[in-house]
C-alpha cells in the first residue's frame, strides 16, 4: 500500500466508561504539560487505558477456542473454520508463525473475542496481525501489541475491509498505525496507544470510505518513532489521521499526548461530525482539516495543544501564525453532499493552546499545480484533473473550481482562553488568522498576487461572532504582515467578531 505523503501547505455494545476531565495524564505513558484547566470542560474523558473492560471468562455459545500454546493456532483455525466463526481468545500470550507476513485473515463475518488477559503479541516479528478482503468482521476485548507495520501501513484491519467492528480492545506498541479504516467501519471504547506512526490510518486504497464512526476511544501517545523528524514534511504522524473519508462521526475521544497532531483530515474529507472530544497536550495541532469539505467541529475540550510544534516554529522566527485548530484550503461546499454546507466551528472550548484558530490558503496550491502537495489529487468539483491548465484554468468556471477554498466557515459561541503564563510564551502563541500568501507559483498560475488573500479574508464568507475571548489575543488578517489588535479586528475593513467579548488581562 501506498499512500501519498501530505503536508501543511505553507509558504500546509456499551461504550467507555466516561469520566469528568480533570486534567490528569496518569494513563499516558509520555506526559504532557501538567498545568490544570481553569475552565469547566464542555464533555467529558474517555479514560479507557487505565480501565480496559475484560473480555467474557467464559467462551461465547459456538465459539471456536484459540489455544496461547499453540503457536499460530489462532491462523490456522481461521483458515480451518467456515465464514461467521466467533473465535474465543483463552487468556496468555498467543504468538503466530515466525515470519514476518504470517498473519490472521478473518473470513467473511467472523468475530475474535480476548477473554481477560488475552494478548495477541507480534513479537517484533510480524508485520501485520489482522488482514484481508473479508468484510464484517468484528474484535472484540482484545490487546494487540508487537507487531512491525511499515510506514503508512497498519496492524489490525491492514487491507482496510469494510464493515469491521473494533470495539474495546487495546492496540498498542505497535510500529506503523495501530488500526486501519473501512468503509463503515465502528472504532468504539478502544485504547489506542504509543503506536510508531497513527493509532488510527484513515484510508482506502483505490475505494470509497465512507460512514466512519470513530466514538469513546483513547488516542494516546502515537507516532512514537516521530516521523517528522524522519522525514520532515511528510505530513505523516499524529493521533488519527483521515484520507478521503466521506462521512465520519469522531465523537467522545480522548486525544491526548501524541507526538504530532491530534487528528489531521488531509485531502478531500466530507461531511465530518467531530464532537464532544477532549483534545489536549499534543505536540502538534488538535485538529488540521486540509483540502477537505463540509464538517461541523463542536461541544469539544481543546487546551495545551501545540506547544512544542508551534514554540519551535516561533523560536525559528517563523512569523506564521500556527494555530492549534488549522482549516487549510477547506470549507463548506453546497455542490458537495452533506449534512452541513459549510464548516461551522461552535461551542467549543479552547484554552491555553498555542494560539487559536487558522483559515488559511496557499494562493500557489491548486490542481496541477507543482505546489500542490496533495500529490496530484484535484478538488471534488473537478473530475478530470486535465483540465485545470492554461488557458481553461484561467476563465470560469475552472478558475474557481479548480482550486481548494476556506468559504463558508462560521466560527462562533466559542470560548478562548490564554494565560501566558501557563504556557510559557510572551509572543506568537495568541493568535486568530484569516490569510493566504501572496501567489508567485508556477508561471502560468493565473493567482498571482493578492487575489486569493482578498478572497479569503472578504469575499468567501469567512466569519467569527458571538464568541469570548480571555488573555492576550491578537488577529491576523489577509498575510502574515497585517496583525491586528481586537478594535481593528472588528471594524472596517474586517468586521470580524460582532458581538463578542474580550478581556485582554484576565489571564487564565
Amino acid at each position: 500500500m501506498v499512500i501519498k505523503k501530505r503536508h501543511w501547505a505553507l509558504p500546509t455494545a456499551t461504550l467507555v466508561l466516561l469520566l469528568p476531565a480533570t486534567g490528569c495524564l496518569g494513563a499516558s505513558d509520555a506526559p504532557g504539560p501538567s498545568a490544570e484547566p481553569t475552565v469547566t470542560p464542555t464533555t467529558s474523558v474517555a479514560r479507557v487505558c487505565a480501565t480496559p473492560a475484560p473480555g467474557p471468562a467464559q467462551a461465547p455459545a459456538g465459539a471456536v477456542t484459540v489455544d496461547p500454546s499453540v503457536v499460530g493456532d489462532l491462523a490456522a483455525k481461521t483458515r480451518s473454520s467456515p465464514p461467521k466463526t466467533t473465535f474465543w481468545l483463552l487468556p496468555g500470550t498467543h504468538t503466530l508463525e515466525a515470519d514476518r507476513y504470517a498473519q490472521v485473515l478473518p473470513k467473511e463475518g467472523n468475530s475474535y473475542v480476548g477473554a481477560p488477559g488475552a494478548v495477541l503479541d507480534g513479537r517484533k516479528t510480524n508485520q501485520y496481525a489482522f488482514g484481508g478482503p473479508a468484510g464484517n468482521v468484528t474484535i472484540r476485548r482484545l490487546t494487540v501489541q508487537g507487531f512491525v507495520a511499515p510506514q503508512n501501513e497498519g496492524v489490525v484491519n491492514h487491507d482496510s475491509a469494510d464493515g469491521w467492528v473494533i470495539e474495546h480492545a487495546t492496540i498498542q506498541n505497535n510500529s506503523g498505525a495501530g488500526l486501519m479504516a473501512g468503509a463503515r467501519q465502528r472504532i468504539r471504547g478502544n485504547c489506542l496507544r504509543g503506536n510508531g506512526q497513527y493509532g488510527v490510518n484513515a484510508y482506502k486504497s483505490g475505494g470509497p470510505l465512507g460512514d466512519l464512526v470513530v466514538e469513546g476511544n483513547e488516542i494516546v501517545g502515537n507516532n512514537v518513532d516521530g516521523w517528522e523528524r524522519r522525514q520532515p514534511g511528510c505530513g505523516c504522524t499524529g493521533g488519527i489521521k483521515f484520507w478521503a473519508v466521506n462521512g465520519a462521526d469522531v465523537r467522545g475521544n480522548w486525544v491526548h499526548d501524541n507526538r504530532g497532531p491530534g487528528m489531521w483530515a488531509d485531502t478531500n474529507n466530507n461531511d465530518f461530525r467531530i464532537e464532544d472530544n477532549v483534545v489536549e497536550a499534543n505536540d502538534g495541532a488538535a485538529l488540521i482539516y486540509e483540502t477537505s469539505y463540509n464538517a461541523v467541529i463542536r461541544k469539544n475540550t481543546i487546551r495545551r495543544n501545540n506547544w512544542v510544534d508551534g514554540r519551535k516554529k516561533a523560536d525559528d522566527g517563523d512569523t506564521f501564525p500556527f494555530a492549534t485548530v488549522y482549516l487549510s484550503e477547506s470549507g463548506g461546499e453546497p455542490r458537495v453532499p452533506a449534512r452541513t454546507d459549510k464548516i461551522e466551528i461552535l461551542d467549543n472550548v479552547l484554552e491555553n493552546n498555542w494560539s487559536g484558530i487558522t483559515l488559511w490558503e496557499n494562493a500557489d496550491r491548486f490542481c496541477n499545480s507543482p505546489a500542490n502537495t496533495s500529490s496530484g489529487d484535484c478538488t471534488l468539483l473537478v473530475k478530470d484533473t486535465e483540465r485545470c491548465v492554461q488557458p481553461a484554468i484561467a476563465t470560469a468556471p475552472l478558475y474557481s473550481d479548480c482550486r481548494w477554498k476556506t468559504r463558508r466557515v462560521d466560527i462562533h459561541d466559542n470560548r478562548f482562553v490564554l494565560d501566558t503564563s501557563v504556557v510559557g510564551c510572551t509572543v506568537k502563541c495568541g493568535r486568530m488568522a484569516v490569510l493566504a500568501n501572496y501567489g508567485t507559483y508556477p508561471d502560468w498560475s493565473p493567482y498571482k498576487g493578492e487575489p486569493v488573500a482578498e478572497a479569503i479574508t472578504h469575499e468567501q464568507e469567512n466569519r467569527w461572532h458571538d464568541n469570548v475571548y480571555v488573555g492576550p489575543w491578537s488577529f491576523v488578517a489577509h498575510d502574515p504582515s497585517r496583525e491586528l489588535d481586537f478594535g481593528q479586528w472588528q471594524g472596517a475593513p474586517y468586521r470580524q467578531d460582532a458581538r463578542s467579548t474580550f478581556r485582554p488581562q484576565a489571564g487564565g
